[in-house]
């Protein structure tokens, strides 16, 4: 007799077979008006800067943050916890919306995949979202380019500012994987093509006019924040800003629409804000603040995602975004796979599928370290075991009977496949956890430290290093960063997402490591420094197969081969 298993639907078989609202009818079911959104084709939509300010006399809901473990190309699906959480307290009659950031279209066309979810816990029309969505994106490429450009013009018609050609800090950008761009020379053909020079881009996630966005409550702050970006340093060594040139009214002009935060839906018609997409190994990884701000307005309960592991998203969350947004979680959500954890205990992607204890016992080093930093800022969390259909019963008690020996709450969630029904006892959890909160939430250094010190603090107690070592380009960097001023700011850590090092290949929990900062960069306008670590880079690379060569639509315009 032949056993034949039943072939799962992708996640985007599954998303074409789902039924979506209007998204008129998603806004009236939070309040909204027919006012109150401008319409992007039927089931997407903004929401209007009126409308926004108006919400300001509502009380805010509870924020619940979702982060997870070191990611894995084994997987996390720490968005799909997202979004199935949401849908599980909706089923539970309590009102909650979604806040995630838009996907960009590198990792879509490489490796990483969409930013959706996947299964039955996802935001639609993911196809759309995953692609151009509502041109935010787009919007940033352009009004980083727009400045690039007027940077150069500046310089070839007479260089008032006396900008040094060769400190010109500003990149320019593309929403594309595209590792031949990392490093160009410009202005080659003679008189009239420019000033010579080399420059480079960044993927447009990484562009600091993205943090910008995110980190934004208005039109007036958007354009405040604009104005303050150093985009090169004159012959003196004295930076160069966006208000210099005299453009921060164009580029807050170019992003007047992008500000506003986009209305979608889940399959389980939860409403989701979904908006601004910053990397966080490069960048801070959070969505906007206004989006985060009007869901709070709209809904008793957010919840929220932070970009890859604890030790890179969740950090710049709590020591970036709530001071910027003056905010602070009711909750966390750690999330975590036993196929992740083997492979952080030592078991390569081909074994996975293979039940073994001891690899995944020693990969629970990996979700320990975790823990401990959510606890070093002092907020209550809840470990959410995201269920694999590999995953065995042995496997799951084993790590059930480890979170209640270390005292914490533990959900084993299935939402792929079950969707808000697989997230009840979890969102049960969380509301439990969220009730009896007594603890404080406390950022894990102070302002007033120094760079360096808020840099060996993240290192030390979030990564687990045992040393920090400072090229002698970011020596002399932290000198001058706080003689310009900005020594009061928070740090933006680069790092790689894979590992709690700066070596993408030490996975687990590793040991006695030296964190090493290879060169500091000032994001003025997003208000951080940036501290590039290890190889970390800010424009990544195509893999040999990139998923782009799956992909396809056919003569109704429908697509296939997108997860």
């Amino acid at each position: 007799m032949t056993l034949t298993t039943k072939k799962l639907k992708t996640d985007i078989e599954i998303a074409q077979e789902s039924t979506l609202l209007p998204i008129f009818e998603i806004a009236q079911n939070i309040g909204l008006t027919e006012d109150d959104i401008e319409l992007y084709g039927k089931y997407k939509g903004k929401i209007s800067y009126e409308a926004i300010h108006n919400l300001n006399k509502f009380s805010d809901g509870k924020l619940i943050l979702v982060t997870s473990i070191n990611p894995t190309p084994a997987g996390e699906g720490k968005s799909t916890v997202t979004v199935g959480l949401g849908d599980a307290l909706n089923q539970l009659n309590e009102n909650a919306m979604i806040a995630m950031r838009e996907p960009s279209l590198g990792p879509v066309m490489g490796m990483k995949g969409g930013a959706t979810g996947g299964g039955n816990s996802q935001v639609l029309p993911m196809d759309e979202i995953n692609l151009h969505f509502t041109g935010d994106i787009h919007s940033i490429t352009t009004a980083n380019n727009a400045l690039a450009a007027i940077i150069d013009n500046h310089v070839h018609h007479g260089n008032e500012l006396n900008i040094d050609p060769r400190r010109i800090v500003w990149k320019r950008a593309l929403d594309m994987n595209d590792r031949a761009l990392r490093n160009i020379v410009i202005g080659l053909g003679g008189a009239y093509q420019g000033v010579p020079r080399e420059d480079g881009f960044d993927i447009t996630v990484a562009s600091e006019i993205m943090a910008i966005l995110c980190l934004s409550n208005d039109l007036e702050d958007l354009k405040k924040r604009l104005g303050q970006i150093v985009v090169a340093y004159n012959y003196k060594k004295q930076p160069v800003t966006v208000k210099d040139l005299q453009v921060e009214g164009a580029l807050t002009l170019l992003l007047k629409d992008a500000l506003k935060p986009n209305l979608v839906q889940t399959i389980e018609h939860t409403p989701a804000l979904i908006h601004g997409g910053p990397f966080a190994n490069i960048a801070h990884g959070c969505n906007s603040i206004i989006a985060t701000k009007t869901a709070l307005k709209l809904a008793d309960y957010v919840v929220t995602e932070a970009g890859f592991g604890a030790d890179l998203g969740a950090e710049k969350f709590l020591n970036i975004k709530t001071r910027a947004a003056g905010l602070s979680p009711d909750a966390v959500v750690l999330v975590a796979t036993i196929r992740a954890l083997k492979m952080h205990g030592g078991l390569s992607k081909g074994n996975l599928q293979q039940e073994n204890m001891e690899a995944l016992k020693r990969g629970l080093d990996n979700l320990k370290k975790h823990m401990e930093t959510l606890e070093a800022f002092n907020v209550s969390y809840v470990v959410a075991i995201n269920r694999f259909v590999s995953d065995t019963e042995m496997e799951i008690n084993v790590l059930n009977a480890w979170c209640e020996e270390e005292g914490v709450p533990v959900s084993l969630t299935n939402v792929w496949a079950e969707g808000g029904k697989g997230g009840l006892d979890l969102a049960q959890k969380v509301l439990k956890t969220i009730e009896e909160n007594k603890k404080a939430f406390t950022p894990l250094y102070d302002l007033s430290d120094s760079l360096q010190l808020k840099i060996e603090c993240i290192a030390s107690q979030v990564y687990g290093a045992s040393e920090v070592d400072f090229t002698v380009k970011a020596k002399k960097q932290l000198k001058e960063f706080e003689e310009n001023g900005w020594g009061g700011l928070p740090v933006c850590m680069a790092k790689t997402q894979y590992s709690l090092s700066d070596d993408p290949g030490k996975l687990g929990r590793p040991k006695n490591f030296t964190i090493t900062i290879r060169e500091l960069k000032p994001k003025i306008g997003a208000g951080f420094i940036v501290a590039m670590t290890g190889e970390v880079m800010t424009m990544p690379g195509l893999p040999k197969q990139p998923a782009a060569l799956n992909m396809d639509v056919d003569s109704s315009g429908k697509a296939t081969g997108l997860f």
